[in-house]
C-alpha cells in the first residue's frame, strides 16, 4: 500500500509505504499538535515543512529536498543550528528535541526561520 504524501512549499519530498508508516504519521502529527497547541502557527509550519513526518519508512530521519541539512519534523537546519542545539542538550534527530528546539527558535525569532514555507502556512493562520 502506498500512502501519497502531499507536496510542500519545497516540493515533493518522498512517498512512504506501509500501514506502519500511516500509524507513525498519525502519531507524529498528534505529538506536534499536542506540543504546539499553544502556538498554532507552529503546527501549520510542521504541516508545510514535513507533512508531519519526522522519519521515513526505513526509519531514517527526514531530510530536506532543497537542503539535506534541514532535519526532522520542523526541518531544523543542522548546519546553522546543530551546535546550538547540542549546547542546549538537544538532539535534532529526536522528534521531541526537534520540536523543543523549534519552540526555542520561535521564542527568539518568531516564524522567520521558516519564512521560505510561508506561502504554505501563512494563509491558514490569517484565516483563524
Amino acid at each position: 500500500m502506498t500512502i501519497p504524501v502531499a507536496d510542500t512549499a519545497y516540493g515533493h519530498i518522498a512517498t512512504t509505504e506501509g500501514v506502519a508508516v500511516e500509524t507513525q504519521l498519525a502519531d507524529t502529527e498528534e505529538a506536534v499538535r499536542s506540543y504546539f497547541s499553544d502556538i498554532p502557527v507552529m503546527i501549520q509550519i510542521a504541516r508545510c515543512e514535513s507533512t508531519f513526518r519526522h522519519t521515513l519508512s526505513d526509519g531514517t530521519v527526514l531530510r530536506g529536498k532543497v537542503d539535506s541539512a534541514d532535519t526532522g519534523v520542523m526541518q531544523i537546519n543542522l548546519r546553522y543550528h546543530g551546535d546550538t542545539a547540542e549546547d542546549l542538550g538537544l538532539n535534532l534527530l529526536d522528534l521531541h528535541d526537534n520540536m523543543a528546539y523549534a519552540r526555542d527558535l520561535y521564542e527568539k525569532q518568531g516564524t522567520r526561520p521558516w519564512a521560505a514555507s510561508a506561502p504554505c502556512w501563512a494563509p491558514t493562520i490569517a484565516m483563524r
